[in-house]
């Protein structure tokens, strides 16, 4: 049996690994695994994802999917869906998810940094 720890990590890792290094989406996609956590504990996590969906930058958006994909998202369009539950929830749901956004966005960081070669001073522009 796997922690969610450990389960956030298999599938981050496999996410990142078919993202091409030094691409722009690798840059776009990095600096916002950096930046995402910040903005979720200053603004709340409804108002960091909707952040994030409106930039439009395709790496940020595959961030938000990813994302979606981890915290157990299933179909079509899991950005939305995320961005959709995270307004819709119930406070203790919304509190949970909250937590499981922070703890995986701190893996999608680390492997961002290490696989891509994209550090917390990048610019994804």
């Amino acid at each position: 049996m796997l922690t969610l720890e450990q389960q956030f990590a298999r599938t981050i890792y496999a996410q990142i690994a078919r993202i091409e290094p030094k691409s722009q989406q690798a840059k776009e996609y990095g600096s916002m695994a950096h930046k995402l956590p910040v903005l979720i504990r200053q603004a709340g996590l409804a108002q960091a994802l909707a952040y994030v969906s409106a930039r439009g930058k395709p790496g940020a958006k595959q961030l938000l999917d990813d994302l979606a994909m981890t915290l157990g998202l299933e179909g079509g369009n899991r950005g939305e869906q995320l961005l959709a539950r995270s307004r819709e929830a119930s406070l203790l749901d919304y509190m949970r998810l909250t937590r499981e956004a922070i703890i995986a966005l701190t893996w999608y960081k680390r492997f961002a940094q290490s696989m891509l070669g994209i550090g917390p001073t990048e610019k994804g522009d």
